[in-house]
C-alpha cells in the first residue's frame, strides 16, 4: 500500500510542477471518454489538500487489510478500485470524479464488516482500529459538500460490504490460544472406592 501512496504523490507533484490538467482523465458519467477514469481517477487528485486527506487513511486501512487478510486483499483491492469507478460512471452526477476516497470507503467497510462477521480476535482488533480512527468518515456517503464526490464514497462503502460478505472466509482464522488447564482431561474422583470403601 505504501507503493501505491507513493505513486499517488508522484503523480500529484508532477501535475503541480508541469501544470498538467489531469482532472479530465477522471470518471465522467455516461460519456465514452469518461470510461478511462475507471482506470485513472483514483490516481488523480484535485489539490494537495485532497491527496493529504486520503493519504493516511489509505496507509492505515490498506495496511490493516494486507496484514489481516492477505489472500482476500488480492481480490478486494482491485474490485473496489475498478468497481467504484464503474458505478460512478453508471450512476454519478455529470462532472469529473477523481481521487482515491472511494477506495478508502471500501477499505473501511470491508475491514469493519469482516471483523463483525469473523469474530476472531485479530479481525475484531482490526475492525475496532479502523472504526475508532475513521468511523466518522461514513457520513461522507451522503451529499453534503459541493465539489465532493459522495457517489464515490457511497459506492466504495457498498462494494466494501459486498466484498466482506464474499471474501470473509478466504483467509484462515488464526488458531485460538488455549491454556494448559483447558487441555487437561478430567480425572475421575477416586477418593472413594465403591468396591473397597477405604479412605485413601
Amino acid at each position: 500500500m505504501l507503493g501505491f501512496v507513493i505513486l499517488l504523490w508522484l503523480i500529484q507533484v508532477a501535475s503541480a510542477l508541469f501544470s498538467l490538467e489531469l482532472v479530465r482523465y477522471g470518471v465522467y458519467p455516461r460519456e465514452m471518454s469518461g470510461l478511462r477514469g475507471i482506470l485513472f481517477a483514483p490516481l488523480i487528485h484535485g489539490s494537495f489538500a485532497h491527496i493529504f486527506s486520503n493519504t493516511l487513511p489509505l496507509l492505515v486501512m490498506g495496511t490493516a487489510m494486507l496484514l489481516g487478510y492477505p489472500r482476500s486483499s488480492k481480490f478486494v483491492f482491485p474490485v473496489i478500485y475498478f468497481g467504484v469507478g464503474l458505478m460512478v460512471w453508471l450512476f454519478g452526477r455529470e462532472s469529473f470524479h477523481v481521487g482515491a476516497s472511494g477506495i478508502n470507503f471500501g477499505l473501511l467497510t470491508f475491514v469493519f464488516v469482516v471483523g463483525a462477521l469473523r469474530w476472531d480476535k485479530k479481525a475484531i482488533a482490526l475492525s475496532c482500529l479502523v472504526f475508532f480512527m475513521y468511523g466518522s468518515m461514513i457520513w461522507g456517503i451522503f451529499p453534503a459538500e459541493p465539489g465532493v464526490s459522495f457517489e464515490s464514497h457511497f459506492f466504495g462503502a457498498v462494494i466494501g460490504v459486498l466484498c466482506a460478505l464474499i471474501f470473509r472466509d478466504r483467509d484462515a482464522k488464526p488458531p485460538e490460544k488455549r491454556y494448559d488447564w483447558e487441555d487437561e482431561t478430567e480425572e475421575p474422583d477416586d477418593y472413594f472406592d465403591d468396591d473397597n470403601p477405604t479412605i485413601h
